[in-house]
């Protein structure tokens, strides 16, 4: 019996049934032996014997894999597009891949369309290239494993492996998933995943008529766990239910945005499991607890690379047998944690700070690829960068700083500052306007919450809001921003109205002043917005769409200071704008940017602390919120600019006369 069978069946507790033979002593000496036998768990079950039972556990238990359905097919990188978990048979034998070895200067080509025979053995310095750039992988993966798929050679296959640890009595029953390709912040050539259970009995045997104590499901370089009978653990039958991330093949509980935040190895970004899913069910394939170097398993004893050679974590990823699970299954699960943060979906106002370190994560991990492909454009795209901050800030002029009069030519630097100083001076005024508009927000989500679930109905609408600088879109059934935004917006511009004409600058008066134009205020946003939708809605009017955002940012300064109808405020605004277009663009944009990321940026911070990610997003909620005002005073600075420059512009010059010569 070759060694690896016997310390299986070792482990497995089985044992060799002795004849009996007829007669006194014989009959007496086999039984003892038998009881010797049986209690040192000393095995002679035949290998098949004992390999059938642990196969017929890994039937009882083997997972069913939710997968992102495909709308898209086959390049939508949110979607999934390696599906389902298959049989390492994708690359084995298949003639567009090829073994090397690595070089001093350059690999050396050992064999193409490696077998599992070829890699049997090998070790660290050897890997696999796929056909693909794995930095830039466009969708020639996604197509590649398509026709793969459509060629019927790419089976649902999960590898079964049963793991000890010296020091536990009980034993795991590992499930390990191979994916063609990672398409995630990190891009590299395969990928392994997958989930153990756990069991506090010695044998297979015994484990077939018991349950598991744990399941730990692998996420990256760590892992989640939890108690068998968690809530969160769901199960259909024998079978849990768990979830792959679109790209990244990260292993869930549930249907989510999941937050990695690095802690216990869960890796830096967000995974996506949110629905559509559809459901896999790969078989299991068991695979010797020793790995042999020859059969169609031999490739289990390979310890190279699966992918192509790269730095960091774009490097083809090793095989489970060189994992620390696959040796020590109960420490490493020691290590992992007990719960996976979710990207909240609840609206909140501004930009999330989850949502937002979402894309900031997958931004720098686009240009490291970038840099891992070509330096020399990565460090392009820096400079490129650091001239559009630097430049104008060393352009623009940032003294003096004279608040009064409020209306006068001021340059970017100027505006920034004159802005920050008023809403100094105004502070408790302004901090008021948004504690109201948050309120009236409330107020008016919450009662149309109660219209919409007292008429049985929880459906999301479009809503849109204007934040004092730019239009924000949200999916969620909130009407109140669309309202209370115009009237916050409005408020502020009234204390800045009341300031300059030297009247007391207060909310009572201001409240009195929107009050009066309230419905015009409102309106002009909503219609504004509208237009824009419906402008951008033909997409070749993008551009034109583009013009007027900014043609009709000071439609309500033009009500609240010239008292005008909706029509001429839009009409006037425009006048106002018209030979000032990239300058007024650049100042607005300016503070948009300003009043959307400090929120974002003070809280990515948190997100790798323990506090909670609601707490985060409202967090930055109420930095975006106290930022509102200030947002909307650069805008009537900007406004007071404009008209400033328009009053110099039309006064005539007067030449200079020279004095008639005496005499």
């Amino acid at each position: 019996m070759p060694i690896g069978d016997a310390l299986t069946n070792r482990r497995f507790g089985s044992v060799r049934r002795l004849p009996i033979w007829r007669g006194g002593w014989p009959r007496a000496l086999a039984g003892a032996l038998a009881t010797l036998c049986a209690a040192t768990a000393c095995s002679a079950v035949p290998a098949d014997a004992a390999m059938s039972t642990a196969q017929q556990l890994a039937d009882k238990y083997s997972p069913v894999v939710m997968m992102r359905s495909q709308t898209n097919a086959p390049c939508d990188t949110t979607e999934e597009q390696f599906w389902p978990p298959t049989s390492v048979d994708v690359v084995l034998g298949n003639p567009r891949v090829r073994l090397l070895k690595r070089g001093q200067r350059r690999p050396q080509v050992i064999k193409r369309a490696p077998t599992a025979a070829d890699l049997a053995g090998r070790g660290s310095d050897y890997y696999l290239d796929l056909p693909g750039n794995p930095l830039n992988p466009g969708c020639a993966y996604g197509r590649a494993f398509a026709g793969i798929r459509r060629a019927g050679n790419a089976p649902a296959v999960t590898y079964a492996h049963i793991a000890h640890e010296r020091g536990h009595p009980g034993f795991t029953l590992q499930y390990w998933f191979y994916y063609y390709f990672n398409q995630f912040n990190d891009l590299h050539e395969s990928d392994w995943e997958g989930m153990q259970v756990a069991f506090d009995v010695r044998t297979p045997a015994q484990a077939l008529t018991s349950a598991p104590t744990k399941i730990v499901l692998f996420q990256h370089a760590g892992g989640e766990h939890a108690g068998w009978h968690d809530s969160k653990v769901q199960r259909r039958g024998t079978h849990p239910v768990v979830y792959s991330a679109a790209g990244s093949h990260a292993t869930f509980y549930g249907s989510a945005l999941w937050l990695g935040n690095g802690d216990h190895g869960s890796g830096v970004g967000c995974d996506n499991t949110t629905k559509p899913l559809f459901a896999t069910y790969p078989r299991p394939i068991l695979l010797p607890e020793v790995p042999s170097t020859h059969g169609p398993l031999a490739w289990l004893s390979y310890t190279g690379r699966w992918g192509q050679q790269e730095a960091g974590f774009n490097n083809g990823p090793a095989g489970p047998n060189t994992k620390t699970v696959w040796r020590k299954p109960f420490t490493w699960m020691g290590g992992t944690r007990d719960f996976s943060p979710k990207v909240p979906v609840a609206p909140v106002i501004g930009p999330s700070v989850t949502g937002a370190f979402c894309g900031a994560v997958a931004t720098a991990s686009g240009f490291l690829n970038l840099a891992a492909q070509t330096l020399p454009g990565a460090l392009g795209i820096v400079v490129v960068v650091l001239l559009l901050v630097l430049v104008p800030v060393s352009l623009t002029r940032w003294r003096p700083v004279e608040v009064e009069p409020l209306r006068q030519p001021r340059a970017l630097g100027q505006l920034l500052l004159v802005a920050a100083r008023t809403y100094w001076r105004h502070g408790a005024t302004f901090v008021l306007i948004v504690i109201v508009s948050s309120a009236l927000i409330a107020a008016v989500d919450g009662l149309e919450w109660l219209v919409l679930h007292a008429a049985g109905s929880s459906n999301a609408t479009v809503s849109f809001t204007d934040t004092g600088a730019a239009i924000a879109f949200s999916t969620t059934a909130g009407i109140g921003r669309p309202i209370a935004g115009p009237i916050g917006s409005g408020l502020v511009i009234a204390v800045l109205r009341d300031a300059e004409r030297e009247q007391p600058a207060g909310f009572q008066s201001a409240w009195g002043a929107v009050l009066q134009r309230i419905w015009r205020l409102v309106a002009v946003q909503l219609l504004v917005t509208l237009l824009l939708i419906l402008i951008t809605l033909t997409i070749i009017g993008i551009p034109f769409a583009i013009r007027k955002f900014v043609d009709w940012r000071f439609a309500q300064q033009e009500i609240l200071f010239q008292d005008r109808s909706i029509r001429e405020a839009m009409r006037a605004s425009t006048r106002l704008v018209r030979g000032k277009w990239w300058r007024a663009a650049g100042i607005i944009t300016t503070f948009s940017i300003l009043g959307q990321i400090p929120g974002p940026i003070l809280g990515f911070a948190l997100l790798f602390t323990t506090v909670p990610t609601t707490s985060v997003n409202i967090l930055g909620a109420i930095i975006f919120a106290l930022l509102t005002p200030y947002v909307g005073i650069g805008r009537t600075l900007l406004y007071f600019d404009l008209e400033a420059r328009k009053v110099a512009e039309a006064v005539p010059v007067t030449p200079a006369v020279a004095p008639a010569p005496a005499g």
